[in-house]
């Protein structure tokens, strides 16, 4: 039988064919779910035949091979999640605290609020991580001198956050949501219903794109959106650009320069002192394959079933140059995913973050919406009982650690609105 084609493993095996954007969002999930996985690249149809027992590479693969010999071709995110076991649905008709993004404000939030014997569930569109999640190392968050990866730190505590009985609800992204008096109700997109006493919203940023002709058809085959650290064995020898002068960005170059024959940093100011921690602006200066591309953009992309050139242009003399690459990997920030809460008239900033707490009050005045006496909780919004806490509030400071004290507060709140109201 097919199954048995590929030898009995403990690790998911992929069967894939280069050039296919599926292939890498599988890597991509896996990776920062921190499950183990192997990579089988397939160059024909015969050998798809003798090692998938595949009729046709491209119609058929990828397919994983699970180690108790399961096959699923061109499986999709949930497929693999109801595999791993890790697709449910909620256990209760009611919860005391819904948790919406499972980056490190929304574990955060969960692993306190459990372990402070609140009904907890956490929702995730995506992998257990969000952004933090792609980042090959964090190295200046407190208790991990050595670093650790993304992937790592957001299992560690997804761990932590159902063993003291936080409900994960994986694959499930929230689309509408109500709030009548002392309750909130969120829509997932499957149709499934979650009602909570109360409510944080920690879904962070998605990332900006760079709005070019071919994006999407070189999405996940040569562009890549985050840090993209699950690709490092494919950057063998190959010259690397990174786009963005953060962190994330900066992180990602040290991934790839131990792998990549060339790494070039892509950022439209003068240097990255200004967006950069310190200790990276030093390790980059040091590495001596990374190089820094100053007052330059990516204005063109272009190959032919993947990328194969970009277009840089120097911002501040106009010229443009094509250079040869595979490998475009963009983390310039982005935008919340907040278009929910404009429809339900909940206060946002111009770029669409969540007002809370203290920036709701002007002039002394709370907003008009607001239905109670007391002002807003710090971490509120200007809905009673929905508290932001993370990259999607207005107003946050973009690091791990910070989000992750955010999401701790939030729960002290939430315990001080069950309470007071």
């Amino acid at each position: 039988m097919a199954a048995q084609l590929i030898p009995a493993s403990t690790t998911i095996k992929i069967l894939g064919v280069p050039g296919c954007s599926l292939d890498y969002k599988l890597r991509d999930f896996l990776h920062r779910s921190d499950v183990p996985f192997e990579w089988i690249q397939i160059t024909s149809d015969e050998q798809a035949r003798m090692l998938a027992g595949a009729a046709n590479a491209r119609e058929s693969l990828p397919i994983c091979v699970f180690p108790d010999g399961t096959r699923l071709e061109r499986p999709t995110i949930r497929q693999i999640t109801e595999k791993l076991g890790w697709f449910h649905s909620p256990s209760l008709e009611e919860y005391d605290l819904a948790i919406y993004g499972a980056g490190p404000a929304g574990l955060s939030a969960a692993v306190y609020g459990s372990s402070e014997g609140l009904k907890t569930v956490l929702i995730e569109r995506s992998a257990i991580g969000g952004q933090a999640g792609s980042s090959s190392k964090i190295e200046n968050y407190l208790g991990f001198p050595d670093g650790i990866s993304g992937a790592e730190m957001a299992n560690r505590a997804k761990r932590q956050a159902s063993r003291f009985g936080t409900e994960i609800l994986l694959a499930r992204e929230g689309v509408k949501g109500e709030f009548p008096a002392g309750k909130g109700v969120g829509y997932l997109a499957d149709g499934t219903k979650i009602i909570a006493r109360s409510t944080i919203c920690a879904t962070g940023i998605d990332y900006a794109r760079l709005s070019l002709p071919n994006e999407d058809r070189f999405l996940g085959i040569g562009l890549y959106y985050g840090a993209g650290s699950s690709e490092a064995l494919f950057c063998k020898d190959e010259h690397v650009f990174v786009v963005g002068g953060g962190n994330s960005a900066g992180q990602a170059a040290m991934h790839f320069a131990p792998v990549a024959s060339q790494v070039s940093i892509v950022i439209r100011g003068d240097c990255l002192k200004t967006t950069l921690s310190q200790y990276l602006v030093d390790r980059i200066q040091a590495t001596p394959n990374i190089e820094v591309l100053r007052q330059t953009e990516v204005t063109g992309l272009d190959g032919g079933r993947c990328l194969e050139e970009i277009t840089l242009t120097n911002r501040e003399t106009g010229e443009s140059r094509p250079v040869k690459t595979r490998f475009l990997f963009v983390c310039i920030g982005g935008a919340p995913h907040t278009t929910w809460a404009g429809d339900l008239g909940i206060v946002r900033d111009d770029s669409g973050y969540l007002v809370t707490g203290p920036d709701l009050i002007k002039r002394g005045k709370k907003p008009a919406s607001w239905p109670l006496d007391r002002d807003p909780y710090y971490l509120e919004t200007s809905m009673p009982g929905l508290f932001a806490a993370g990259d999607v509030r207005h107003g946050s400071v973009k690091r791990c650690a910070s989000a992750v004290g955010e999401g701790a507060m939030a729960v002290s709140l939430v315990h001080r609105y069950l309470a007071n109201g």
